[in-house]
């Protein structure tokens, strides 16, 4: 690879020389360089409380258990408020799937518009798999923007995710949300069949056919009570080439790293390896990786929301930037 096309170069070409950092209030997190100001900023919702009828191999639901969730007794738009008054100024609408790999969001996005209108609040959906009816209805709500996560592999589906679905669903899906003009913020799961590569590639080629809008890289973290609980994350340096990889195979398209990878030294090396390979953004920056941006002549930049929302700036998106200090 000639120095004119490495990632770095690549991301210089297209992009100017900063570096955004994001801590959503999904988790209490805070380093050395970083104290967020308003923990609650933007938080994650279950439209299914706990439960999931796939109960998939690399998560068992676990995930959904610190979310905010939607009560029998009260609706969406209820909880947006209750949060709102709290200090939250976003949402990301989440939830356990059904057996045919969405997320049930349907009954909810009525509610959707007058979050927006009303209480000035950025929503974010997290779908799943989406039908025709899914990507019509969340057009009609005007979320803010879908996330959902691209399986490139058959196996992966059937073993992971337990779904009977092929790879030719998940393009289906991205299908259906570029039709409708919806906002795509995909995400890859790095080594998700067991701590192996195996989809990662063809899903990464699928994405570059549509107008993503953000494109999320996260690291298969084994949970405890799963069964990929004794399973190592995928090697450190097979990650940072699927970093290099991605820049050069959407150069314009921003890249973030996002909320979940390993931790300790991986998460350092991961941070570093992100910023020296062309990425736009990290979510929940490893302590030192803002000095670290800093001297790769990368001016930092911090935000106390989703790193899928980058298609703004701080004033536009309603979000405020933190100053960084020295």
């Amino acid at each position: 690879m000639t120095a004119a096309f490495a990632p770095a170069a690549v991301r210089r070409a297209n992009f100017p020389d900063v570096m955004d950092f994001y801590a959503p209030g999904l988790k209490r997190w805070q380093t050395s360089e970083w104290v967020p100001e308003n923990p609650r900023r933007f938080l994650p919702v279950s439209v299914t409380g706990s439960a999931c009828a796939l109960s998939c191999d690399h998560c068992q639901a676990k995930v959904l258990e610190g979310m905010v969730s939607v009560r029998a007794d009260q609706d969406l738009f209820a909880l947006a408020a209750r949060l709102h008054e709290q200090g939250s100024e976003g949402l990301l609408v989440s939830g356990g799937s059904t057996r045919t790999g969405g997320v049930p969001l349907l009954p909810h996005l009525r509610h959707i518009p007058r979050i927006r209108a009303e209480l000035g609040m950025k929503v974010i959906v997290h779908s799943g798999v989406v039908s025709p009816q899914l990507a019509a209805g969340l057009a009609e709500a005007g979320v803010d923007g879908v996330m959902l996560d691209i399986i490139g592999a058959d196996e992966t589906l059937r073993d992971v995710y337990h779904l009977d679905l092929t790879v030719a669903d998940m393009d289906r899906s991205l299908r259906l949300l570029s039709d409708q003009g919806l906002r795509i913020i995909p995400h890859i799961v790095l080594g998700l069949h067991y701590g192996q590569f195996l989809g990662e590639h063809r899903a990464l080629e699928m994405l570059t056919s549509y107008p993503v809008s953000t494109l999320i890289l996260v690291v298969l973290v084994p949970l405890v009570g799963t069964p990929m609980a004794h399973i190592p994350p995928p090697p450190v340096d097979q990650v940072t080439d699927f970093f290099g990889t991605a820049r050069l195979a959407a150069p314009a398209t921003t890249i973030n790293l996002g909320c979940a990878r390993p931790l300790g030294a991986a998460k350092t090396e991961l941070d570093q390896a992100a910023i020296d390979l062309g990425l736009n953004g990290i979510a929940y920056p490893a302590d030192g990786a803002i000095s670290y941006a800093r001297s790769r002549g990368l001016t930092p930049r911090l935000y106390e929301y989703c790193c899928s929302l980058t298609w703004t700036g701080a004033q536009e998106s309603g979000f405020a930037e933190v100053e960084v200090t020295a």
